[in-house]
């Protein structure tokens, strides 16, 4: 495992380079190594038959079938635009549908189909897999205490993200919903 540079000593020229923190002792150039490093072990384990924000997007159908496209942004902290786009991109690939809904005939809600479904159940295992080589190194503790640290980050700074995540309440009765002629949109 390669080393982290860290600086021990200080910087020995006063003036600009010694009022900056060293890189790897800034959390946002760690969160962004650590997103870069989970992507790569996304790839390496599942494949690229989808990416990760695809899989969030399915697994979020999976538990909320018939999810508006403009509730399954907040769902899963995306914006409006990009859900839109990766819903074309899946509904191409022919893993969910988009349905037009009878009360909001604007508004698209989306299905897993079951091609999407079996998708899903087939990554079961790598992603268990995935989860348990991110931590390979790490003790039982440590893995509590990371997840429990990130979860809390995330919270108390949701607001001040972009894209805050928004949490629906639960659905009561399933959407009511029409089917559409032909294919939706096409896959930019």
């Amino acid at each position: 495992m390669p080393n982290i540079p860290s600086r021990k000593t200080p910087d020995p020229e006063p003036g600009l380079n010694s009022v900056f923190l060293d890189l790897y002792e800034q959390p946002g150039h760690l969160f962004r190594r650590s997103q870069q490093i989970s992507v790569s072990i996304f790839y390496e384990i599942l494949g690229d038959e989808v990416t990760p924000i695809q899989y969030a997007i399915l697994r979020m159908l999976h538990e909320r079938p018939g999810t508006d496209q403009k509730t399954l942004a907040g769902l899963v902290a995306l914006d409006t635009s990009s859900t839109a786009t990766t819903a074309e991109r899946l509904e191409a690939k022919g893993l969910i549908v988009r349905e037009l809904h009878i009360a909001g005939r604007r508004q698209r809600l989306l299905f897993l189909t079951p091609e999407g479904q079996s998708l899903l159940s087939s990554m079961v295992d790598g992603m268990q897999k995935m989860q348990n080589e991110m931590f390979r190194d790490f003790q039982p503790d440590e893995r509590e205490d990371l997840m429990r640290l990130l979860h809390k980050f995330v919270s108390v700074n949701n607001a001040r993200s972009r894209v805050p995540l928004e949490m629906a309440g639960s659905v009561d009765a399933p959407p009511t919903r029409v089917r559409t002629k032909g294919p939706a949109n096409k896959q930019r």
